[in-house]
């Protein structure tokens, strides 16, 4: 029996965003050592045991004991490649300009809103955390107290006033 191979998706091929916080990094670092130390050797094993009741071709628990341990083999190494590219941001504090970890404070539509703009790993637009990739994030890039900028959001434009720079 052939495993079915999937085709990849549309984002298979995208490098993850490098940038991250300190935080984000400590619980990417956790996770693959959770992987490494638990995950890992448990699914090896259970391919082991499986792996001694006789004929693998015919024995769908092995494939799939195998198929789970390849994905957590696979889960480590992107892990690794994500650290070892990883950007740490830091938090500069009060700035002139809108920069990645930076909090703004804007106006829209007569209201006050808080974002906080970080790596595309952490975002959570609910939380007011958006990335520095996304169409508010990018056009707040690199902004001033006081500016006014306008972008485009699901064929609307939108009008932003920066406020206060954290």
């Amino acid at each position: 029996m052939q495993v079915p191979i999937r085709k990849p998706g549309k984002y298979t091929h995208d490098k993850p965003d490098p940038h991250m916080t300190q935080a984000k990094f400590d619980e990417l670092k956790a996770k693959m050592e959770r992987l490494k130390n638990y995950s890992q050797p448990r699914a090896a094993i259970e391919v082991r045991r499986l792996a001694e009741m006789g004929d693998l071709s015919d024995n769908f628990a092995y494939s799939l004991a195998k198929g789970r341990l390849r994905g957590i083999n696979q889960r480590i190494f992107d892990i690794e490649e994500h650290l070892k590219q990883a950007i740490i941001i830091q938090s500069k504090g009060s700035s002139s300009l809108v920069q990645l970890g930076s909090r703004v404070t804007v106006e829209v539509n007569g209201q006050q809103k808080i974002y906080q703009i970080l790596g595309s790993s952490e975002t959570n637009p609910t939380q007011g955390v958006i990335s520095h990739n996304s169409p508010i994030g990018a056009a707040l890039m690199n902004g001033c107290v006081g500016e006014i900028i306008t972008t485009t959001i699901n064929g609307k434009k939108v009008v932003y006033k920066i406020v206060s720079i954290q």
